[in-house]
């Protein structure tokens, strides 16, 4: 189980890149920003796959290529589009605190899978993550700009919480869909839910560009900086932290999974302060706290009923004086 918390981890330090290309790229739009950097994912898991791709589709079934189209769909492409119709029109702090209940909300969806702790197990551990979100919006709150109208906020609480819908049920979908289907590496299905990620991406790119959708016709658009940019997250919060995703899905369960996701609002909030110069508010530092408190806790309550599961599968694990040698290897 640790090897696959320290993959959710590695994961969320590279997932929480992603929130400093827009800074970077502000002349372009979110929709450019996602056809842009999920092109570049599809081509890069077409040259992974290259020397085994015609075995590789050979063996798979239809059920695999709906997965693909649905995963690639919900976990990418309208999840990022709704995240960011939500910013547009309800702004950033109302956004990220529909997005921020994402661990909640796959904790409860996940509270009946294999593996899965009781809710009142994890009652005190979720009130901690709470809390430590509340802390995150609070202070965007307190820093926000201007307001929109009552009308603009209504559709942008809408779309956000389409886009919690969407990688809510993403995540618990692909973690049992995984699970299922031991004959895929998480390197293999990483790379094949990049292609078909690309291939919707390049789709959708043409469509814009034919009718002119999405595009921002402002001055000094460095696309050169733009295909830069989308490259190095390509390659490490897609490629790469997709595939160390996939091996903790596999690891863990879908309840602490939904924990792990909190390491990328951790990360981006580090990286955040190392853009901006600064260290962390009073608010944002609490918030840290809380969350680290949080996911600990609920990292060793699973693994107390690892080794308790352990314990009753195997009773020689358990020596004279009443310790576990599950428990000696856990020390450090």
């Amino acid at each position: 189980m640790w090897i696959g918390v320290l993959c959710g981890l590695a994961a969320g330090a590279l997932w929480g890149l992603v929130f400093i290309a827009p800074a970077l790229l502000a002349a372009f739009s979110p929709l450019e920003l996602a056809v842009g950097r999920y092109t570049a994912y599809g081509a890069m898991a077409l040259v992974l796959l290259l020397p085994r791709l015609k075995s590789l589709l050979a063996s798979l079934l239809p059920a695999d290529y709906a997965a693909l189209l649905r995963h690639a769909l919900a976990g990418n492409i309208v999840y990022y589009m709704l995240l960011a119709a939500g910013v547009k029109y309800a702004g950033v702090a109302p956004t990220s605190l529909i997005i921020g209940m994402l661990p909640v909300v796959v904790t409860l969806m996940g509270r009946n899978d294999h593996g899965a702790l009781p809710l009142r197990r994890l009652a005190l551990p979720l009130l901690l993550v709470a809390a430590g979100i509340a802390c995150i919006n609070v202070d965007s709150f307190l820093h926000a700009g201007p307001s929109t109208s009552a009308g603009d906020i209504l559709l942008g609480m809408l779309c956000a919480a389409g886009a919690l819908l969407c990688w809510s049920w993403y995540a618990l979908d692909n973690a049992r869909y995984l699970k299922r289907n031991p004959q895929f590496s998480s390197t293999q299905w990483s790379a094949l839910y990049g292609l078909a990620t690309g291939v919707i991406a390049l789709a959708l790119g043409c469509v814009a560009w034919v009718f002119g959708i999405g595009a921002d016709a402002g001055p000094a658009r460095d696309w050169q900086l733009f295909w830069a940019c989308n490259a190095l997250v390509a390659l490490g919060a897609s490629v790469i932290g997709n595939g160390l995703w996939n091996v903790a899905s596999r690891r863990v369960p879908v309840t602490l999974s939904g924990q792990l996701i909190l390491f990328e609002t951790l990360f981006a909030l580090l990286y955040g302060f190392l853009y901006r110069g600064h260290g962390p508010r009073a608010l944002e530092l609490a918030a840290i706290v809380l969350l680290v408190a949080g996911v600990t806790w609920s990292v060793h309550a699973h693994a107390a009923q690892d080794d308790s599961a352990r314990q009753a599968l195997d009773p020689d694990l358990v020596d004279r004086d009443g310790v576990s040698g599950a428990a000696h290897r856990h020390q450090p």
